[in-house]
């Protein structure tokens, strides 16, 4: 295999094909059907998982099959299969996972960018969906192509795409059964969408954070009073959430209270953490758009993160349990408040859990705590919007760390690295419980500033031409 012309012509494929395919991509608003509930009749799933499908059956990879596979009444996939070649038989199959549905459009998006807006700056495609995770499938299969074109013998690949990722990925265990028969038992499932500590070399996925999500309200009220008539007689039922959330956390330092929610972090990945911070440094927490502000006689300043200490910060935000509030309700808006005592608030919470705790048992524990003994004896409900675990990677045999260090070295010239990500694919639990005796290759673009889920999402170009070819030649060393 000629590495440098099996990098060029990745890069060539991107300038000339993929980056305008990705482009088209994100201008259509192909969010998943958590948030889009009539996303069947808007037909925007199916536009892009059609985009593909034509696009891969037109690609120069030996033997290559093209489907999409429907089940009445959930969100279409995209499966792909192509034999092995130069003689390798098919004992061994690579699995690729990637998918085509997006996360909501947003706000905060800066001047001249927008979600369905795309725009190349820097080396960089703004965007809503083509990091997370639209650039998966045509990575795949442009790496397929390389190793086809120059004649390397590569194994038996497959891909899954699916379009509910982003609700919690609640289709695919269907399309997994389905599928089961023709996937067959993977050697090794590479799954391209996840995050990379750098834009410097290889980075492989080690674990991925679960997840606990719901509704909390709280009503003491059956409708709105004069908050002159009623404060201080009357418990705000915000200040009843507040109260609330406390049970979840400690408000001072963030660190979560129940103790079901915390799981002890194994050796290995604490001297991972260690390893990657000391790559990383600062730019573990500075990758963040803090707000800075002026004040006090040393001038500028910064909001600062709960650790300064890498290796520390890196747990934090991989094994260790976080609570976040992600949306409210029964808050007016700003200029539509008046002086009033309101009946009930509603606040959406997000808990992000270590690897290894069941997030079923989260939930109950969760629930529990928020609903016992109440303040006030206020009406309070905390109705779970769906649990998902997380995973943490099987060891690492000892062929495959030495094919992605290679990898890494080829294409980025620096050898690969190993961290854990606070994310959840649901995809990744699935598959590791199926296939306990799997390998597996979990990286992505989604490094600094791209902020996925957030604004200005962007892909950035340059890594992900390296992470094609890197994947291309891990590929090759599947036999």
């Amino acid at each position: 295999m000629d590495l440098s012309d099996l990098a060029a012509l990745v890069a060539r494929r991107y300038d000339e094909e993929l980056i305008p395919l990705l482009t088209d991509y994100v201008r259509v608003p192909a969010k998943s059907p958590m948030f889009d509930a009539s996303w069947a009749e808007h037909g925007h799933l199916a536009a892009v998982v059609d985009a593909a499908a034509a696009w891969a059956r037109a690609q120069p990879v030996a033997g290559l099959k093209v489907e999409i596979v429907s089940i009445d009444g959930r969100t279409p996939c995209l499966y792909f299969e192509a034999p092995a070649t130069q003689g390798l038989g098919g004992d061994r199959t690579i699995l690729f996972y990637g998918h085509l549905d997006k996360q909501p459009e947003m706000t905060g998006w800066r001047e001249g960018l927008g979600p369905w807006t795309p725009r190349i700056e820097d080396g960089k495609l703004y965007g809503r969906g083509s990091a997370d995770d639209g650039y998966a499938v045509y990575a795949a299969l442009t790496a397929l192509a390389a190793l086809d074109s120059q004649d390397v013998p590569r194994p038996r690949c497959v891909g899954l795409i699916e379009t509910c990722e982003e609700s919690g990925s609640y289709d695919l265990p269907a399309y997994l059964d389905l599928l089961a028969p023709r996937i067959g038992v993977p050697t090794l499932v590479v799954g391209l969408d996840s995050g990379c500590g750098n834009y410097d070399q290889l980075w492989v996925t080690t674990s991925l954070r679960g997840l606990a999500g719901g509704v909390l309200t709280v009503e003491v009220l059956s409708e709105g009073v004069h908050s002159g008539m009623a404060s201080g007689l009357v418990p705000s039922s915000f200040r009843i959430a507040r109260q609330l959330l406390n049970r979840l956390d400690d408000p001072a330092t963030g660190r979560v209270v129940l103790p079901e929610l915390h799981a002890d972090i194994p050796a290995e990945r604490l001297a991972q953490a260690r390893t990657a911070g000391d790559i990383l440094g600062d730019q573990v927490w500075k990758q963040f758009p803090w707000v800075g502000c002026s004040h006090g006689p040393e001038g500028h300043a910064h909001a600062q993160p709960t650790t300064t200490d890498p290796a520390e910060g890196i747990l934090n935000r991989t094994w260790r349990p976080a609570l976040s509030v992600t949306g409210a309700a029964g808050l007016p808006a700003i200029d539509a408040a008046g002086n009033v005592l309101r009946p009930k608030t509603s606040l959406k919470l997000s808990m992000r859990l270590p690897p290894t705790v069941d997030a079923d048992r989260a939930v109950r524990a969760m629930k529990v705590a928020l609903e016992s003994s109440p303040p006030y004896h206020a009406k309070v409900s905390f109705e779970a919007e769906g649990a998902a675990s997380g995973w943490n990677a099987p060891p690492t045999a000892p062929w495959l760390e030495r094919a992605l260090d290679a990898a890494s070295r080829a294409a980025f010239g620096q050898g690969a690295a190993w961290i854990g990500e606070g994310g959840t694919i649901p995809f990744m639990g699935m598959l590791g419980a199926k296939f306990p005796e799997a390998q597996f290759l979990i990286t992505g673009v989604l490094g600094p500033q791209s902020n996925a889920h957030g604004p200005n999402e962007f892909l950035h170009i340059p890594y992900v031409k390296k992470l094609t070819a890197a994947v291309a030649q891990v590929v090759a060393q599947v036999r």
